[in-house]
């Protein structure tokens, strides 16, 4: 059984950057749950299949191969073999994937993947729901966050970096938005797990936050050795 650390919170609140740094320094395995569920959102777009509609979605489950592999260290999505890492971190993918994962069949889907990696490894798994649903028993739970405004501005300077025109208020209300969809659902919603450590990023550094979680973990593995 790997020594399993989950990381949630809401969107843009730097999980995966976060994740992927301490997951260097401590040597384990990264896991962006959130790119499988954005795998399926984008075979869904593909394939024209209305989101809102449950069970097509479900229906759609059915054709979907999603595999989880790692090259130098970085994670790669297979949608039904076809690599598709650099595709779906556009704005509709995330918005979609924030739509379908609220359904059961998804979860279904991706819930024994996302375990039978943690029982393997050594690992450090981001998403919505890990402390609570997927790793309840991880030895260390992270609730990662940040306020609108500050995850918003993250974003609208990733965006305008890459060139991609965009309006700062728009993005935020999209963030309320998904946080009121994610925190609702009636499956898994988003919640900080009881025996989670909450780290609020609005202030703080992405090395300061990474050396929090770090200096976590190396105190559980302590504790777990001992």
């Amino acid at each position: 059984m790997g020594f399993n650390i989950a990381i949630d919170g809401p969107a843009g609140a730097g999980k995966s950057t976060i994740a992927k740094r301490a997951a260097r320094e401590l040597g384990f395995v990264y896991v962006d749950t959130g790119a499988l569920y954005r795998a399926m959102a984008l075979y869904c777009l593909k394939n024209q299949i209305d989101g809102r509609d449950e069970a097509a979605v479900a229906k759609a489950c059915e054709n979907m191969e999603i595999t989880l592999t790692h090259q130098k260290g970085e994670q790669q999505i297979l949608l039904n073999g076809e690599n598709v890492t650099g595709s779906i971190r556009t704005e509709e993918v995330g918005n979609m994937a924030s739509l379908i994962s609220a359904y059961p069949a998804v979860r279904a889907k991706l819930l024994e993947l996302q375990r039978s990696v943690a029982r393997k490894e050594d690992v450090i798994m981001d998403g919505r729901d890990i402390g609570t649903c997927i790793l309840p028993d991880a030895p260390l739970k992270i609730y990662l966050t940040a306020s609108v405004e500050t995850r918003g501005q993250r974003r609208y300077r990733e965006l305008t970096q890459k060139g991609v025109s965009c309006d700062l208020e728009e993005i935020c209300r999209d963030i309320r938005e998904r946080d009121a969809r994610d925190m609702n659902r009636e499956i898994a919603p988003l919640k900080q797990a009881e025996d989670a450590v909450l780290v609020d990023s609005s202030e703080m550094t992405i090395e300061e936050v990474t050396e929090r979680i770090v200096s976590c973990a190396r105190e559980r593995l302590a504790g777990t050795a001992g």
